[in-house]
């Protein structure tokens, strides 16, 4: 499969689909500026995401208002996360399944800042691609992890020059729904383990779903895709997704010594002036936004060995 075939079929589309919803949120307001992301759709080349993504399409039922204030939130959470971090002296950077993020791109990051993409090698070596052939240049040292998340990430990331030792930066921007509990489980962990004392994390903590809440949303997400169908791209979202009880993300992390802010979907829209929800069948507004800081004693070795303290 090409790079571009990945991007435009099954979990890779949903960076093309992220990439699309932020395409026209910075076409309809001024909260977020991502001036990649409308070239990167283009570059991918599914036709109707492009004719979204570059206005030639209404967005209408395809992409639903509260999904483009959704990336509009999301996005400005994200990029505030990483700048108030970089602008406290955190040198490093780390993009988890980076997918069409451009933000190693359009951030205006401090000096000396290294950003390190973590994705599938077929996705980082075509975004690599897309944008040199666009004239784009980094606004940090950005580093290409071209690794999977499944397999030995940590040491493809050490590889490329990530240094455990110093105070990191991580991000985990819209992953965590397409993994099984236990990777989950894992990845928080293995950045829990990698993380020296003074390290800041950014990810997702969606709440476990009440009695038949996620029957509603897999009826939601199958008639979304019906529609999406119909249009001429095939996409089936629910299977995507993992269901089921998981660990809530913002209680894991903090019982392994990251001390966490969180805010909810409906408190971002509030606070940015957009309109609340009204139709949530997806749950949206339940979303957790967390973010925080890890103090000390708290990392894990590397191979899962715990220390004296979260051994207690």
């Amino acid at each position: 499969m090409t790079s571009d075939g990945y991007l435009a079929a099954g979990v890779g589309a949903t960076a093309t689909m992220a990439a699309m919803a932020r395409a026209i949120a910075t076409r309809t307001d001024p909260l977020i500026d991502d001036p990649f992301a409308e070239p990167l759709v283009r570059a991918v080349g599914i036709d109707l995401l492009t004719r979204l993504a570059t206005g030639e399409l209404p967005p209408g039922e395809l992409v639903g208002q509260v999904a483009i204030d959704g990336a509009k939130v999301r996005t400005r959470f994200y990029d505030e996360f990483f700048l108030d971090a970089a602008n406290a002296g955190i040198a490093q950077v780390v993009i988890l399944a980076s997918g069409l993020d451009s933000r190693a791109y359009r951030l205006p990051w401090p000096a000396g800042t290294v950003v390190y993409e973590l994705d599938q090698p077929l996705v980082v070596a075509f975004k690599t691609r897309a944008l040199a052939e666009l004239g784009a240049e980094p606004t940090a040292d950005r580093r290409v992890v071209a690794a999977d998340l499944r397999d030995e990430w940590p040491a493809a990331l050490r590889a490329a020059g990530f240094d455990p030792a110093r105070p990191s930066a991580w991000s985990a921007e819209g992953l965590l729904g397409y993994l099984p509990p236990e990777a989950q489980d894992r990845l928080l962990d293995t950045v829990t383990a990698l993380s020296a004392p003074g390290s800041r994390v950014a990810t997702e903590s969606r709440p476990n779903p009440r009695p038949g809440a996620e029957d509603q949303t897999k009826e939601r997400l199958d008639g979304i895709s019906a529609l999406w169908r119909e249009h001429g791209f095939d996409t089936d979202m629910a299977r995507l997704r993992f269901f089921g009880e998981r660990n809530e993300a913002g209680p894991y992390l903090a019982a392994r010594g990251w001390t966490l802010n969180a805010v909810t979907t409906r408190d971002l829209l509030a606070a940015h002036d957009l309109p609340p929800l009204t139709d949530d069948d997806l749950r949206m507004g339940e979303l957790r936004y967390i973010s925080g800081t890890l103090g000390e004693a708290s990392r894990r070795d590397v191979d899962g060995t715990a220390d004296a303290r979260l051994a207690g």
